[in-house]
C-alpha cells in the first residue's frame, strides 16, 4: 500500500490538508497546550476558544490583505450550501432595513403615521425588491435555484445564463454587455470558481466595480474553491463566503467576510414581525451575521477544532509566503500553465472543456478523446495515473470526464508528475 507521501491527491473537495498540520492537529486532538484535554473536548466557551477563533480571524485578514476594521470574519456552520441561504436572508433584511428608514424618512415617524409606513414598504417590495444572479456553472445555478425557492421567483432575477452561450453546456462566461442588471438590486451574486465545471472569473468583472464615489452595486461571491490561491479586491465586495474543506481546512465550517457596514450600529437586521407583515422569509438565528458577529461566531457550539486547522493552515502559508497569498497565486499559476499546456500539447488525446477565456486555474476540467471511444480512454487515464498514484482525478459524478483540482496543497512536484503522465499517456 502506498505511503501518505506517496500520493498526490487531486480531489475536488475535501482537499489533501499539509502533513504537518495534521501532525500537530492529531496532538492537539490528544492533549491542547499542556491541559490534559484534547481541543475537541475544551469548551467553545473558553479561552483557549477565543484564541484560536481570533489568530484565524487575524491571520486570515493579513494572508488576504483586507482590514479588519471594516470586515468582519465569521465561521458558520452549514457548508457553502447554507451560506446560499444566509446570504439571501441577510442582504434582503439589509435591504428592507434601508427601505424602512428611507420610508420612515419620509412620511414621519409615531403610531399615526405606522400603517402608512407598512403601505409604502410593501409597495417597496413588490416594485424594487430585487436580487441578482449571474449563473455560470453548477454551484451558482444552485444558490439562485434556493433563492428562487426561499424568496419566490418573482424576486430573483437572473443576470445571465452562461449556458446560452455555451450550446446549453457550461463553460464560458457571457459577455459583460449582455447582462441584465436590476436597478438598485438588494445584491449581485457570482461564483468566482465554479468546482464542477472547470470556470473561473479571470478578474472581478468590470461592470460591478464600485464608482469614484465609493457607490456600486452590492457584490457578493462564493470563492469555495479558489479562496487562498489569488489576490482578490476585497474592497469590491460586500460579502464574501467560502466553505473551508478546499484550501483554508477540513470540512465543518464556512467562513464569512461580511462589510461590517452590514451590521450594527450601521443597520440592524428587520424584525421578524415586520417581515412577516410584508410576506418575506425569516432567517433562522444561526444564519443571522448579526448575531454570529455580536456572538465572535460564538452563539452556538462551533467547532473549533475545525477553526484550528484553518489556522494552522494559515500560519503555514504566511511561513512560507512572507508576501501573502501573492506568493501563493504565483505557484498556483505556475501549476496551472504546465497542466494546461501538457494538454494543449496533444489535441488528438485531449479536450479541455471550458473556453479558454474562462478557464479554472484550481479545477482543471478536460476530456479524453484518444482512440475515440471516450468512455474507455478516460477508464484506462483513471486506471494508470491511479497506479502511479495520482489520485482524486476522477471528474462530477453530474457531468463525467477528468478534473485535475489544484488547490494549494498540490505542491509544484505533483503537478509536474501528472503532467508527466498526461504526456506519456497520449504517446502510448
Amino acid at each position: 500500500m502506498p505511503s501518505r507521501a506517496d500520493i498526490t491527491y487531486f480531489g475536488a473537495g475535501p482537499a489533501a490538508l499539509p502533513t504537518d498540520v495534521l501532525e500537530t492537529a492529531a496532538q492537539a486532538l490528544l492533549d491542547y497546550q499542556g491541559t490534559g484535554l484534547g481541543i475537541a473536548e475544551h469548551s467553545h466557551r473558553s479561552g483557549l476558544a477565543a484564541n484560536i477563533i481570533d489568530e484565524a480571524k487575524a491571520d486570515l485578514a493579513t494572508y488576504l490583505d483586507f482590514s479588519p476594521e471594516q470586515y468582519e470574519t465569521l465561521f458558520m456552520q452549514g457548508g457553502g450550501t447554507g451560506e446560499f441561504a444566509a446570504v439571501m436572508y441577510n442582504l434582503v433584511g439589509a435591504w428592507v432595513s434601508r427601505q424602512h428608514a428611507a420610508v420612515q424618512k419620509e412620511l414621519g415617524e409615531g403610531a399615526a403615521h405606522e400603517a402608512q409606513v407598512l403601505a409604502a414598504l410593501r409597495q417597496r417590495v413588490e416594485s424594487g425588491l430585487k436580487v441578482d444572479y449571474i449563473v455560470t456553472g453548477s454551484w451558482s445555478l444552485k444558490a439562485y435555484q434556493e433563492a428562487q425557492r426561499l424568496l419566490g421567483p418573482e424576486y430573483v432575477n437572473l443576470v445571465c445564463d452562461a449556458r446560452t452561450v455555451n450550446d446549453g453546456k457550461f463553460g464560458n462566461i457571457p459577455d459583460e454587455s449582455t447582462w441584465k442588471l436590476s436597478k438598485d438590486a438588494a445584491y449581485v451574486y457570482f461564483c468566482d470558481n465554479e468546482t464542477v465545471d472547470g470556470v473561473e472569473f479571470p478578474q472581478f468583472p468590470k461592470i460591478l466595480e464600485p464608482k469614484e464615489d465609493g457607490t456600486g452595486p452590492i457584490v457578493v461571491a462564493d470563492m469555495s474553491s479558489n479562496i487562498l490561491s489569488r489576490r482578490i479586491p476585497v474592497n469590491n465586495y460586500s460579502l464574501i463566503f467560502f466553505g473551508a474543506q478546499k484550501n483554508l481546512g477540513c470540512t465543518g465550517i464556512a467562513v464569512a467576510i461580511l462589510k461590517k457596514t452590514f451590521l450594527p450600529p450601521t443597520i440592524s437586521q428587520p424584525s421578524p414581525a415586520l417581515l412577516r407583515k410584508l410576506a418575506l422569509p425569516i432567517p433562522p438565528i444561526v444564519l443571522q451575521y448579526e448575531i454570529i458577529a455580536k456572538n465572535n461566531s460564538l452563539y452556538n457550539t462551533l467547532s473549533i477544532f475545525d477553526v484550528y486547522i484553518a489556522g494552522q493552515v494559515l500560519k503555514k502559508l504566511l511561513a512560507t509566503y512572507p508576501n501573502g497569498v501573492d506568493g501563493q497565486q504565483a505557484v498556483a499559476e505556475k501549476k496551472a500553465e504546465l497542466i494546461y499546456a501538457a494538454l494543449e500539447a496533444h489535441p488528438e488525446a485531449y479536450k479541455i472543456v471550458p473556453d479558454k477565456s474562462a478557464r479554472s486555474k484550481m479545477n482543471i476540467c478536460f476530456r479524453v478523446i484518444k482512440g475515440g471511444n471516450v468512455d474507455e480512454a478516460e477508464k484506462a487515464f483513471l486506471k494508470e495515473s491511479t497506479a502511479l498514484n495520482l489520485t482524486g482525478l476522477k471528474g462530477h459524478r453530474s457531468v463525467g470526464g477528468i478534473r485535475a483540482s489544484n488547490y494549494n496543497s498540490i505542491p509544484l512536484e505533483g503537478a509536474e508528475k501528472l503532467v508527466k503522465f498526461i504526456d506519456e499517456f497520449a504517446k502510448a
